[in-house]
């Protein structure tokens, strides 16, 4: 991310909101199950977030994944800057790795993936009569989703049978247990078991946690939402993204030419996506504005910066002064207590649903080895 990212994480304002406590203690003993079950898998599929293809990976646990047959799928593909996509896809390849960016609620996208693990699967298929398939990673990647994807895929593909079928499994001979699981090929018989591993993320440094934050697989309430908001602040300066606002919205920077007639209070709810319904052509015109408004908050702040943006300093500053603008874009009264709150909140959703452009925050490594 270049220089000015390098301690970002060891930054004031990641210090001035306490020590984190990334993980309860409960989740080394799920570490340790995790373990137990991957030897009963033929392979594995590792689910990833595109815009953390590192960030999102469990480093205890890579000895023993990589040396087992894997796929890593690199889930919210369409959160993810496809201009830099590509190159991870290369990386890896570099690394001998098979890598597959998804999106796991389409299910052609799926097929791709299920079509990459029959292939890597049948090198096995004469020894084996059954084989499994396991799907693992750090929360919030997408494993329910991508299962979900494959359930139907498998249903459709194998009607006449149950919804789930049985398959019977062990690690060793004479040792079989029961392990439900959805069948997706037949001779041999290929089942992907209906239960993610759920891995614990890898955090050695506090900028990785914030990457992690960021991208939902820790909680925000361990971060806090302003620490994540003011990350997030800090990625954007120090890459110079809101300077690229002007080019592909430049009608809409000029000025805004929406204004909303109605005095309806919006909140969260109206920034998430509308799934059960088509969503009203007002909510759609009021997100629109709201990102309008914070991109010319932002950018405009960023072309009256006057200071250095590897100074630690000047960057605190800045982002202090981007949260009073973004405040006014956000429209939220400066009386209310949980003002600064309420701004990092809407500021995240815009981020996290992909208002603000698509995003890979990991730099692609130099070296030759997949972590």
């Amino acid at each position: 991310m270049g220089r000015g990212l390098k301690r970002i994480g060891e930054m004031g304002f990641s210090a001035g909101g306490g020590a984190i406590n990334w993980f309860p203690g409960h989740m080394a003993a799920a570490t340790r199950h995790i373990r137990n079950r991957l030897k009963l898998a033929d392979l594995v599929v590792e689910v990833r977030d595109s815009r953390i293809p590192l960030s999102s990976a469990n480093g205890d646990l890579q000895p023993q994944l990589s040396g087992k047959r894997r796929v890593i799928a690199l889930n919210k593909k369409d959160l993810a800057n496809a201009n830099i996509m590509h190159k991870w896809v290369s990386y890896f390849e570099t690394c001998k790795q098979d890598c597959i960016p998804i999106n796991a609620h389409s299910k052609s996208s799926v097929k791709k993936l299920l079509d990459l693990v029959e292939l890597k699967l049948k090198e096995v298929i004469a020894k084996e009569p059954t084989l499994l398939v396991m799907v693992v990673g750090v929360p919030n990647v997408g494993k329910s989703a991508l299962i979900n994807s494959i359930h139907q895929i498998a249903s459709a593909r194998f009607p006449v049978q149950e919804k789930k079928k049985r398959a019977t499994v062990g690690p060793l001979p004479g040792v079989t247990q029961d392990i439900a699981g959805f069948k997706i090929a037949h001779r041999p018989s290929i089942y992907v078991l209906d239960t993610p591993g759920v891995l614990v993320p890898s955090i050695p440094d506090v900028e990785t946690g914030l990457k992690l934050a960021l991208s939902g697989s820790v909680k925000d309430s361990v971060v806090g939402e302003e620490r994540i908001a003011q990350y997030l602040l800090a990625v954007l300066n120090v890459r110079g993204t809101p300077l690229n606002w002007k080019h592909w919205n430049k009608r809409k920077m000029d000025g805004i030419q929406y204004e909303t007639e109605d005095k309806h209070e919006y909140g969260l709810d109206d920034l998430r996506p509308k799934t059960r319904k088509p969503p009203d052509v007002s909510d759609v015109l009021y997100v629109e504005d709201l990102v309008t408004r914070v991109q010319i908050a932002l950018h405009k702040s960023l072309t009256e910066f006057k200071g250095n943006m590897e100074d630690e300093n000047d960057l605190e500053n800045l982002i202090e002064q981007q949260f009073e603008m973004l405040q006014r874009a956000l429209k939220i009264p400066h009386e209310r207590s949980e003002a600064r709150i309420m701004v990092a909140k809407k500021f995240l959703m815009l981020f996290r649903t992909g208002k603000l452009g698509r995003f890979i925050l990991d730099d692609v490594p130099e070296t030759n080895s997949v972590s």
